[in-house]
């Protein structure tokens, strides 16, 4: 399993959000890309270990929300303390509005 995974749902629909892209950046290189899959998760994001660290995941909301988004990309900056631990970055997205949390 990868170190990093995330989840993304709509709250607007109360269901998944599939199809958005999702960058993982660290010391400014891009580390991993994948795309939520149908039930808006990607489990296999990046390699399973990643040294101690700032890390980025940028999502493409924009595709997903449509042209006239809001928050046409969304971006999420983490630090990893514990390269041994499971890093799990949920997005809870919206038209207006996004908020995340450290997931388990």
């Amino acid at each position: 399993m990868s170190l990093v995974t995330t989840h993304v749902l709509d709250t607007a629909t109360g269901r998944p959000a599939p199809g958005i892209e999702v960058v993982l950046e660290g010391g400014g290189k891009i580390v991993a890309k994948g795309r939520t899959d149908d039930d808006g998760r990607i489990r296999d994001l990046g390699p399973e270990t990643l040294p101690a660290g700032v890390y980025r995941l940028t999502f493409d909301t924009g595709a997903y929300l449509g042209p006239d988004a809001f928050f046409p990309e969304v971006s999420l900056t983490f630090r990893i303390t514990d390269p041994q631990a499971h890093h799990h970055v949920p997005l809870l997205l919206s038209p207006f509005a996004y908020s995340t949390y450290r997931g388990s």
